[in-house]
């Protein structure tokens, strides 16, 4: 999941809800063919592979909603979030209460940035999913991006209750408390997150801005140092340049 919000990482995970449907018995046989095959590319890593698929697989039924569903999936895996969410939009003519559609509609819409329209997917898909916890996940992420802190909390602790003991819930909860101020809550989900897993990096950076916040001067350093020498330099870039900021910064006082 990945935005930058006020200098904090926000974990958006993407899910690709590959289905696996049997197909009617009257469809053509080159349809689940086409379709099986593009999900294999999909869960191989190919998505400019599975579109092609898919792409087959609609020519010969244009009705076929689980092949829309999965070429968006596989479109937003290749950064096209305005190619996903015509595909989306077609599931949902198709089958207007499909939660994955909405779900998956609502993250493409979030990597544009079109949060408005991101809550009410998010919101809907939950009427169809009560308890799917990465639907309670997600909309706190874009409540999150909008500085809705108390929101993107509810949300959270719901999305707790659902999945408990998953890291990556507690260290968005942990911006979230951040965001309103809450610097000791901030603390607590960064040490509970690393405690599930300790190769969790980016609880190490949450974990130093806690304590920063708390003046916690040289503890906050530690925390910076560590997670400059676990974080990974692909990912966790822009995080590891605000580390370095911050430890001049805090050396200089």
């Amino acid at each position: 999941m990945k935005k930058l919000l006020i200098g904090i990482m926000i974990v958006l995970t993407l899910t690709g809800l590959l289905l696996t449907t049997v197909l009617a018995a009257e469809q053509p046989e080159a349809v689940p063919s086409a379709f099986a095959e593009g999900v294999a590319a999909l869960n191989q890593g190919n998505p400019a592979a599975a579109i092609d698929k898919f792409t087959e697989a609609l020519k010969l039924d244009p009705d076929l909603v689980e092949a829309y569903l999965n070429r968006g999936v596989a479109r937003l895996r290749l950064d096209q979030p305005v190619e996903a969410v015509a595909d989306f939009d077609k599931v949902l003519e198709l089958a207007p209460t499909s939660s994955e559609a909405l779900y998956n509609r609502a993250l493409a819409y979030s990597r544009n940035g079109v949060y408005d329209k991101a809550l009410a997917d998010y919101t809907q898909a939950l009427k169809y999913a009560p308890r799917d916890w990465q639907i309670l996940y997600n909309r706190g992420n874009t409540y999150l991006d909008l500085r809705k802190g108390k929101e993107a909390l509810a949300d959270y602790d719901r999305a707790l209750q659902l999945h408990p003991k998953t890291p990556e819930i507690l260290y968005n909860r942990g911006l979230a408390h951040l965001q309103l101020g809450q610097a000791e809550k901030a603390l607590k989900d960064a040490d509970a997150s690393l405690e599930i897993d300790a190769g969790f990096a980016r609880a190490l950076f949450l974990r130093a801005q806690a304590l920063e916040k708390l003046d916690h001067k040289y503890e906050a350093m530690a925390a910076y140092r560590q997670f400059l020498k676990s974080g990974n330099p692909a990912k966790d870039q822009t995080l590891m340049q605000q580390a370095l900021e911050r430890l001049k910064h805090l050396e200089g006082k």
